[in-house]
């Protein structure tokens, strides 16, 4: 008996896709330390927003805690997330005489030092993010309580009353949508034309470049997988603008096994590209998983090359030197 023919499907893969910089940074530091080091190295809150990133570290060694209270005493380094840290985390390592490696992504770093030269020009500070994520709560973090005032949606800047509206200045999370922050942005300047914002836009390479993949082939595609987890905030945004270009059916799935497949029947066209915290062997899952239903052919689409790379910090830079 015959198998059943399978339908075609043309695959369009987002190029660049997957890890950043930064997330290549921040694992390669704890894969490092627990090498220098052995186990366990202890980081604080996920190394970065992915649960095969995070369970392929704990089998390695790693011990991932939200507080640094949760540490035993003793001499086991601590590594610091790559969304970055309040002040206040530093200092309590220091006060417990914790070894700590900071993993978090310069980028991130480049935002919070931005926000410090605001503050002691006077300036009173909006924060364009989401609040309660991590990478918000270490760059608020980096001030007094109240220096930093919270902004996620054009209602919220089209309310706010600053002090002085002369002495305001404006950064934002590195991962957000590019179009809603442009957006946010121009109600800020409208209100207050003597803003004050960064040298160089803070949302960060990858999450701009993931994006502007995504809307080169959205309108193509009848449906489109972002491989990320859901408390990625960078994959998050990559669903989002698939939907605001047109595409009918943009979905967020970690793994292949997450796929409705209701969502595919009628499509003849399929988009995937994945978070800067995703590694490409769940992309692979994921088309091998299309492949499985589809007679498929595959055509990249790369909107961009990125050749970035961060250094890693010098206490383990010393030891790959030696």
């Amino acid at each position: 008996m015959n198998a059943v023919a399978k339908k075609p499907l043309k695959i369009l893969m987002c190029s660049p896709r997957g890890f950043c910089a930064g997330v290549v940074r921040a694992i390669e530091i704890v894969e490092m330390a627990l090498q220098k080091y052995g186990a366990p190295v202890y980081v604080r809150h996920e190394i970065v927003h992915n649960r095969f990133v995070v369970e392929d570290l704990e089998a390695k060694g790693a011990v991932f805690v939200e507080e640094l209270d949760e540490i035993p005493a003793g001499d086991r380094p601590v590594v610091f997330s790559a969304h970055g840290v309040p002040k206040s985390v530093p200092f309590e390592a220091k006060s417990r005489k914790m070894f700590y490696l900071d993993a978090t992504c310069p980028l991130v770093s480049k935002v919070h030092v931005e926000a410090e030269r605001h503050h002691k020009d006077g300036y009173q500070i909006i924060l364009i993010g989401h609040d309660g994520h991590p990478e918000v709560v270490g760059t608020m973090g980096q001030l007094p309580d109240g220096a930093i005032v919270l902004v996620e949606t054009i209602a919220d800047a089209e309310k706010f009353e600053p002090a002085d509206p002369g002495m305001l200045a404006y950064i934002t999370q590195t991962t957000l949508s590019i179009d809603d922050t442009t957006e946010i942005v121009a109600a800020l300047r409208r209100r207050f034309p003597e803003i004050v914002g960064p040298h160089k836009e803070d949302i960060c390479y990858a999450t701009t470049n993931r994006q502007e993949a995504v809307k080169e082939i959205a309108e193509a595609c009848d449906a489109l997988i972002v491989v990320g987890a859901p408390n990625s905030s960078n994959s998050a945004r990559l669903v989002e603008v698939a939907h605001k270009v047109g595409c009918p059916h943009a979905v967020l799935v970690q793994r292949a096994t997450e796929i409705d497949w209701a969502g595919f029947e009628d499509a003849k066209v399929v988009g995937v590209t994945a978070g800067a915290s995703a590694p490409e062997i769940l992309v692979e899952e994921v088309i091998d998983a299309l492949r499985d239903r589809y007679d498929v052919t595959i055509e990249n689409v790369t909107t961009k090359l990125e050749n970035v790379s961060f250094k890693i910090p010098k206490e383990l830079r010393q030891d790959a030197a030696e």
